[in-house]
């Protein structure tokens, strides 16, 4: 496995893994994904309604931050590493459908979950979140500017933005889940790097 290392003896044993810009659209985005978050429950569960009222302020905090969420990653497109990684979740071959049989027989091996920088669990779920933010996006302008379509299309809207921010809710529950139990593949998104052992354990097929 050719792995590039950090130059300094110290950090030898650790592998450069993001850049700061793909870290930042990381943060900044997920940052935004709170927000939104966290303004629809309070919009939509009585007892955060009462408990922070103002209902209006949450509204817009929501539907600001709803509409700034494609600028992270728009932002990122300057960067040839974040344009690289883009490449490589669009990017499918035969070992991820391997790492998904063994995720359906629940065989937790590394041997049997070969991957490269990215496992096919990070793509899925990556092409998921993309489209629903899509998706979000353009039931949420429906919502917003209601003078602009049928009332048809806006209780449509309304009912599939609904739904699909629950769904969001519960699948961003179980990204942060698995986050969680991976302390490693946080502090790669913390710091950029990542340990030689982790990175040929859990990403073999990786070649930086």
């Amino acid at each position: 496995m050719n792995l590039r290392v950090d130059d300094t003896p110290a950090l030898a044993s650790r592998v450069r893994r993001f850049s700061r810009a793909e870290r930042w659209v990381h943060r900044v985005t997920a940052l935004l994904m709170g927000v939104c978050v966290v303004t629809a429950a309070c919009l939509y569960v009585p007892q955060l309604a009462e408990l922070v009222g103002r209902r209006e302020l949450v509204v817009r905090i929501h539907e600001w931050a709803g509409l700034l969420l494609p600028v992270p990653v728009l932002a990122g497109l300057a960067s040839r590493a974040f344009r690289a990684d883009l490449g490589r979740l669009n990017r499918w071959g035969p070992h991820d459908r391997t790492w998904l049989r063994a995720v359906l027989r629940r065989d937790d091996r590394p041997s049997s979950r070969p991957a490269a920088k990215f496992n096919a669990g990070q793509k899925t779920y990556a092409a998921w979140i993309a489209g629903a933010s899509l998706v979000m996006l353009g039931t949420g302008l429906l919502m917003w500017f209601t003078h602009l379509t049928p009332l048809m299309w806006r209780t449509s809207a309304t009912f599939v933005h609904d739904w699909l921010a629950l769904t969001i809710g519960i699948v961003l529950a179980g990204h942060i889940g698995m986050a969680l139990g991976d302390p490693e593949s946080r502090r790669g998104l913390r710091t950029g790097s990542v340990s030689r052992e982790w990175a040929e354990r859990e990403h073999r097929l990786w070649r930086p």
